[in-house]
């Protein structure tokens, strides 16, 4: 059974968190140069992969204490909010142009540049940390998977127009406090037992 309420939560923290992510700049490049819908292809095979990852590792914490989830889960969301706040931008990625605009190079270019920047990524963790939260996998992982994938397809399609529109300051610090509503609402929750 999906919960629609734990879904649009984790959809919104993941896309908020995500877009002003190098991944998204990423995106914009490849989806200038390439084919809109193999770039997508590819980018959306590894952000699933990187979702099924992190909802696996949020399982498995659910096998520990409510209490201690409760208070690591905290600590990370306020330790990624804390990233979010003071962290530096990240420079854009280097693309390596495919010598055809063949699906399988096109697609492979995608998928590998997301793997590898995205590996270890606050939204993979944040991922995880849902979904040890609420011990929910299908929810947080297909809100999370969405989330993704929407900020793939703004990026590769629009991602120019919205920058121009929406600044990556405000979407930066409205992502950071409600990840820091969270880590505080879990610290709590630690404590209140």
């Amino acid at each position: 059974m999906i919960s629609i309420t734990v879904l649009a939560l984790v959809f919104g923290v993941v896309f908020l968190a995500e877009l002003p992510d190098k991944t998204a700049l990423a995106g914009l490049v490849l989806g200038a140069r390439y084919r809109a819908s193999y770039v997508f292809a590819g980018v959306a095979a590894a952000f699933l992969l990187h979702v099924v990852l992190a909802v696996a590792a949020g399982s498995v914490l659910t096998l520990l204490p409510q209490r201690l989830v409760h208070a690591i889960t905290g600590l990370l969301f306020l330790g990624g909010a804390a990233m979010l706040l003071f962290g530096k931008g990240d420079g854009e990625e280097e693309i390596r142009r495919p010598e055809d605009q063949s699906f399988w190079k096109v697609a492979g270019t995608g998928f590998m540049l997301i793997l590898v920047a995205e590996f270890g990524d606050l939204t993979q963790i944040m991922t995880a940390n849902l979904a040890a939260r609420y011990d929910d996998p299908l929810s947080v992982g297909l809100g999370a998977v969405l989330a993704l994938w929407a900020v793939a397809g703004l990026g590769i399609v629009g991602g120019k127009a919205l920058m121009k529109r929406v600044p990556l300051k405000l979407i930066t610090k409205i992502a950071a406090l409600l990840m820091a509503g969270l880590g505080v609402w879990s610290l709590w929750e630690a404590v209140a037992g």
